[in-house]
């Protein structure tokens, strides 16, 4: 197996130009350059992962904490953080949760993991963990980000979107459609995007003298069977006397789309259905799923750069910017109080089409 040295001697060039000219750091005329890359190709020189690791002091990973694998929502994530760092020949070590604690220990112990497996940093989504957990781990670990959460402990190293404007999206979307009947399927309360979506959809409609009475909110647990099971549970109800249903995940919207099919009731002709995320499947539903859209991939890839630069002092561009926006689909249509004319914060009136 060809060494860096069989490199250098073959290149012409001293041991310390071949390093260089093969890490890509430091000063290389173009003329070494070329002759080092010819020598690497004749040789097929591959660097030893362990003598990088030994100069450079770093193995060149990067941990992702995730509470679950499952689903598409946390494999699109994933996918995309794999994808920033190979393309800087770093790696990806991935965990969930670990330990026999509870959700909230067991989080900060997949962190710990993560770090004792020597990931130079390390992106956390949770929504077990609190403020003052994040607090000490920022101290702990200078090179922690935290992904589709803000907190004032560190808001620099916080990368999310807006959930509460997301959910004026979604109220506003359906008092535009003429809905002012509405019932809701929200996710866990332990969940502060969860919260931050509920309060603003239902601060939106109050806005506009609109309320949810207590019938007609469900809480579930933004799983396909939990949607399920609240769609029954809101039919099991009194006389449906709604004409619109917002899910605080898509993933629920569509479970919720599947148990109106089957008990026969037509979305979007007698009951609109609206959704969050704008995941991957949400375009696939029959019929297709409208929704607020979280730019959380975009999110994820700036996240994953801004650690790359503070662990390996690059300078990738980092966008900071991620607001939701309307997906307008097939799954709301007309309400009963017919299309409304939309008032926009900056003072201009519209109509949608």
């Amino acid at each position: 197996m060809a060494t860096i040295k069989d490199v250098a001697r073959l290149a012409g060039v001293g041991l310390g130009t071949a390093s260089r000219a093969i890490s890509g750091r430091g000063p290389v005329s173009e003329k070494a350059l070329a002759k080092v890359n010819e020598a690497v190709a004749a040789l097929q020189f591959r660097p030893s992962n362990v003598a990088r690791a030994l100069a450079s002091k770093t193995l060149g990973m990067v941990g992702i904490y995730v509470p679950d694998f499952s689903g598409t929502f946390y494999g699109q994530i994933l996918q995309t953080i794999d994808g920033e760092l190979r393309a800087v020949d770093r790696h990806m070590v991935a965990a969930n949760g670990c330990g026999h604690g509870d959700a909230r220990q067991q989080a900060l112990d997949g962190v710990h993991f993560l770090y004792e497996r020597e990931c130079d940093g390390v992106i956390v989504m949770s929504n077990e963990l609190t403020d003052d957990d994040f607090a000490m781990l920022f101290e702990r670990y200078p090179t922690l980000v935290l992904l589709n959460r803000s907190t004032p402990a560190r808001p620099q190293r916080c990368f999310s979107t807006d959930h509460e404007l997301g959910g004026r999206l979604a109220a506003r979307a359906l008092l535009l459609k003429g809905h002012r009947e509405i019932a809701f399927i929200s996710g866990p309360r332990s969940a502060p995007d969860n919260e931050q979506r509920i309060a603003g959809f239902l601060d939106e409609l109050a806005r506009h003298q609109v309320r949810v009475p207590k019938r007609r909110r469900v809480v579930a647990d933004f799983s396909f069977d939990g949607g399920y099971a609240a769609a029954e549970a809101l039919l099991a109800g009194s006389a449906r006397d709604y004409s619109a249903l917002f899910c605080a995940n898509d993933v629920m919207a569509m479970a919720a789309i599947s148990c109106l099919d089957r008990r026969g009731i037509d979305v979007p002709g007698e009951l609109s259905v609206l959704g969050f995320d704008d995941s991957e499947l949400s375009r696939y539903t029959a019929p297709a799923l409208t929704t607020v859209g979280v730019p959380i991939v975009d999110a994820a890839a700036n996240a994953c750069r801004f650690l790359l630069n503070q662990c390996y002092g690059l300078t990738l561009p980092v966008a900071r910017d991620f607001s939701p926006e309307l997906v307008w689909r097939d799954s709301v249509g007309v309400g009963p109080h017919g299309l409304q004319v939309r008032d926009d914060d900056d003072g201009s009136d519209q109509t949608e089409p």
